[in-house]
């Protein structure tokens, strides 16, 4: 008996460490691993594609039975462009099936597995086995809560006395598409005016409104605020608005490249981190924040800057957190981050992740359904072959669980 014990032991301190299989059965993801998609089910790794051309996060649909992926390839038609094809990948019979040529954003409908994507400006629908336009002159669109249509988008445009602004539009579906009228058929939901701002001292044109999000009671919309491609570099605009496209409300400003603003999971509490200027003018000025509507609070300490961030509860969240320093174009003098949780209404703070010399702790998630924390451990902020880590909301009993992750998906039910 004392030997079959130590034989135990050994085996337990030898064999690599790995997630419980009680806990893998309960996840399943898409990840993408040298440009190629692959799923994570019942901690089995399995290769969907082998183009290594597989480019954005893949999305779940909401049965969880669907992936939708974007794979970037030569253009069948001129073979000096190239196209974002869209496909889909069906977990139960293993199928895969393009969608469209061009196709971006793509979005599933809430209530039933039909997707919704971008092409070239054109709003089209995806029943898995034809393709429905809906709408033109699209910017970026989401469904309605109850998947009875869309918010849109349009950008603004060039004209002789300068840019005009961004608006937004109601349309509505029906479950029979061929009967959609392409152009018009929308009902305009709010107008931004030409130039916003924090100040009359910063501000910027109005000309995309993208990243559009309802919060969990449907009550509010978020969304940030671009000028042109070059400018939305150095800086964007966090806003809300209501349901009813009455109360707008410029929140901070932000850049593209940290985390991008994300409802709390059953309140309307929107997390963002404020602060413009691109990376390469320091890391630093990157300030989460937390806008509960309608009140607001800073987070992030002195000297600090924070990368990006996950919801845990309504009250906590965990990020990836930095010391300041200024950019320098040795990639290896780049600060390192860290995980650390946090409590929004006593602003109790923790460090919860101490990674080896020479990595970082970044994109942090939370899974709801096996109370664990997940990131990717890498050498630096453009790194692209990060290892995946679990553990608990603590830091304590922490473990690599996948190795070579550009970025994972988790599905949420």
């Amino acid at each position: 008996m004392k030997k079959a014990i130590l034989f135990t032991i050994i085996l337990a301190l030898i064999l690599p460490s790995t997630p419980s299989a009680s806990i893998n059965n309960q996840v399943k993801a898409a990840f993408i691993r040298e440009g190629n998609l692959w799923t994570l089910i019942d901690n089995h790794e399995t290769q969907v594609t082998n183009s290594g051309n597989v480019h954005s996060q893949p999305k779940w649909s909401t049965d969880g039975t669907w992936i939708a992926y974007q794979v970037e390839t030569t253009s069948e038609f001129d073979k000096r462009e190239m196209q974002s094809e869209l496909w889909t990948y069906n977990l139960k019979t293993g199928k895969k099936k393009r969608i469209s040529y061009n196709g971006h954003s793509p979005e599933w409908a809430p209530h039933k597995n039909h997707v919704a994507y971008n092409n070239r400006g054109i709003l089209d629908i995806s029943d898995l086995k034809r393709f429905y336009n809906i709408a033109t002159g699209v910017s970026d669109f989401t469904w309605l809560p109850d998947g009875s249509g869309f918010l849109l988008s349009s950008s603004g445009t060039l004209n002789p006395d300068g840019w005009s602004s961004a608006s937004l539009f109601i349309k509505k579906v029906g479950d029979n598409y061929e009967d959609i009228i392409l152009f018009g058929g929308v009902e305009l939901f709010f107008t931004l005016p030409r130039e916003i701002g924090t100040s009359e001292q910063n501000k910027l044109i109005a000309v995309y409104a993208e990243q559009l999000t309802y919060s969990p009671s449907g009550k509010w919309i978020s969304f940030v605020v671009s000028p042109t491609a070059s400018w939305s570099m150095d800086s964007n605009m966090v806003c809300v608005i209501d349901k009813e496209g009455k109360n707008f409300e410029i929140l901070d400003e932000m850049i593209l490249d940290v985390g991008q603003p994300k409802w709390s999971p059953s309140t309307d509490t929107l997390a963002y981190i404020a602060g413009g200027g691109r990376i390469v003018f320091g890391f630093k000025n990157k300030d989460l924040k937390v806008k509960e509507m309608p009140v607001s609070g800073t987070y992030t300490p002195a000297h600090y800057a924070d990368l990006d961030f996950n919801w845990m509860t309504n009250k906590s969240l965990v990020v990836s957190r930095i010391k300041e320093q200024e950019w320098t174009n040795e990639f290896n003098k780049h600060p390192l981050p860290a995980l650390y949780t946090l409590n929004i209404d006593s602003n109790h703070q923790i460090k919860i992740t101490s990674p080896p010399k020479g990595y970082g702790d970044y994109a942090p998630q939370y899974i709801a359904s096996i109370s664990k924390l997940v990131w990717l451990r890498g050498t630096s902020i453009t790194d692209t072959k990060r290892d995946l880590w679990i553990g608990n909301k603590d830091g304590t009993d922490t473990k690599q669980w996948l190795r070579n992750i550009e970025e994972i998906v988790f599905y949420k039910r």
